[in-house]
């Protein structure tokens, strides 16, 4: 069983959807479910029908929530130091070609927000960026071309 790191932020948000869909929209749902059936022939049960729909979603994401939970691997950032790049580092990048500095936490895929500044784990540039120190240049392809970064600063916690 392979282990899903995450930063302990990440871990509580997953805890608080799976909290969210088994108190609030499970029963919501069941209430919607039985409103329907009341209205008559669920052959031709427009609501029915989209209920039901609803639930599978909402019973799939229950089953994903779980496993991803018991198969968490937290990462307490805040103990987190080093002058390289890995897991939970705050890294400062400088375009190569434009010198716009954007700053990244490398997290795990499911807290991944890049208009947020997290970075998944998984994606190319995290990739490129594990095991970097400071002042090193990192080279990847985009759908653009070649890309270049500078790493102008590692911080954790």
């Amino acid at each position: 069983m392979n282990k899903i790191p995450m930063t302990a932020e990440g871990y509580r948000r997953l805890q608080e959807e799976l909290r969210h869909l088994k108190t609030v929209e499970r029963p919501a749902i069941i209430r919607a479910l039985a409103e329907a059936r009341d209205h008559g022939d669920l052959a031709e049960n427009a609501e029915y029908h989209a209920a039901r729909d609803r639930q599978g979603f909402i019973e799939g994401r229950l089953r994903d929530l779980e496993d991803k939970i018991a198969r968490s691997e937290v990462i307490d950032v805040s103990k987190l130091s080093g002058s390289v790049v890995k897991f939970g580092a705050r890294v400062t990048l400088a375009d190569g070609d434009t010198d716009e500095e954007q700053t990244f936490q490398i997290v795990g895929e499911d807290e991944a927000d890049v208009k947020e500044g997290r970075l998944s784990i998984t994606s190319p540039l995290a990739r490129a960026l594990i095991g970097k120190k400071l002042g090193d240049t990192i080279e990847i392809e985009t759908p653009r071309g070649f890309k270049s970064y500078d790493v102008l600063d590692i911080a954790f916690g």
